[in-house]
């Protein structure tokens, strides 16, 4: 029952999440720090209140150690959603962002000197043809633009490859920042809601960079046309309630997840997060009409087709269906 729940968070959460988020960028593409700190705010006072006991509960794990891994969690954060700046569609930021495996294992290889299957080998091919696949049709439409210059195509285009760039930097920092947590956990063993809160909270003095933009998106918010919200009866302007609703369901989410990790093996866990960047996926490209092609659809076919081949679930349903237990080894 908790773990039919944990999945109903996932799925909720981080699903709804994404319709949110892209209502927002919609209207503002560049609102990507506004709403990046509104959830970092949020969680670490959540953290700061529950978890920290407000302040008073030591951390398990150095400072020092949080310090270099915010730093990373903060750039690819701010990153990933300054990325939707240079013509970057949702639909491709999430497929984009699907090649973490790819990353997790070219790391994994150079600096722990891991060696992985021949199975782990193809699905990170598969992966890797799926999101080239994506990534050129993305560019054939970004510089097929209707009513643009030639001129005006090749600065799109290149406006695009940087946005490219930033995605591609955002996710080897990434998998560079999970090999260095799963470093710390090792040695001073596993804190997720700990983690949670200072990645969270530590990187808040960082937005004092961006408060210029920060307060500009708020001022833009603020001039938005007024909703009811519902139970409530109170009219606010329909961006704050949009951000207010990305910011409950990146809880949900994270917590989803968190609560997942702590009712399943890492299997299911992984099998899970896939599906539901999939059906986010889906729920992107029907409802907000997002341009999709056939070779878009087959480039994603074959992103989840590598994930689910790297997760092992192959192997995994068919030793369930002969009622084999399944000894699934860390790589």
């Amino acid at each position: 029952m908790n773990t039919l729940f944990a999945i109903a968070l996932v799925f909720v959460g981080c699903c709804s999440n994404v319709v949110f988020l892209e209502l927002l960028v919609r209207d503002f593409p560049g609102c990507g720090n506004i709403v990046t700190f509104a959830q970092f705010a949020f969680i670490a006072l959540e953290g700061f209140i529950f978890e920290t006991n407000f302040g008073r509960k030591k951390p398990h794990i150095p400072l020092s150690n949080y310090v270099i891994m915010v730093t990373m969690f903060f750039t690819v954060s701010v990153i990933n959603n300054y990325a939707l700046n240079f013509n970057i569609a949702m639909p491709l930021h999430m497929i984009f962002r699907s090649g973490s495996l790819i990353a997790n294992m070219i790391l994994g290889i150079v600096i722990l000197k891991k060696r992985y299957s021949a199975s782990k080998y193809l699905s990170i091919v598969l992966v890797s043809v799926g999101i080239f696949i994506c990534t050129i049709m993305s560019a054939k439409q970004v510089n097929a633009e209707k009513g643009a210059t030639e001129e005006d195509g090749f600065y799109a285009f290149m406006h695009w490859l940087l946005g490219i760039a930033m995605l591609t930097f955002a996710l080897l920092m990434s998998a560079r920042m999970g090999i260095f947590q799963e470093t710390l956990y090792k040695e001073y063993g596993k804190h997720s809601k700990e983690a949670l809160f200072y990645n969270h909270f530590l990187p808040l003095p960082g937005f004092l960079l961006l408060s210029t933009d920060i307060y500009r998106h708020a001022v833009l918010f603020s001039q938005s046309s007024p909703v009811e919200v519902p139970l409530i009866g109170l009219s606010v302007p329909v961006l704050w309630f949009y951000l207010l609703m990305n910011i409950i369901t990146q809880y949900v989410c994270i917590r989803g997840v968190f609560f997942l990790t702590t009712e399943c093996a890492s299997l299911t866990v992984t099998l899970v997060v896939t599906l539901r960047k999939f059906l986010s996926l889906i729920i992107s490209i029907l409802y907000f009409n997002n341009p999709f092609t056939a070779w878009h659809w087959f480039g994603t076919a074959v992103v989840f087709l590598g994930t689910l081949l790297y997760t092992e679930v192959w192997s995994s349903v068919r030793a369930a269906m002969k009622g084999e237990k399944v000894d699934k080894k860390a790589e």
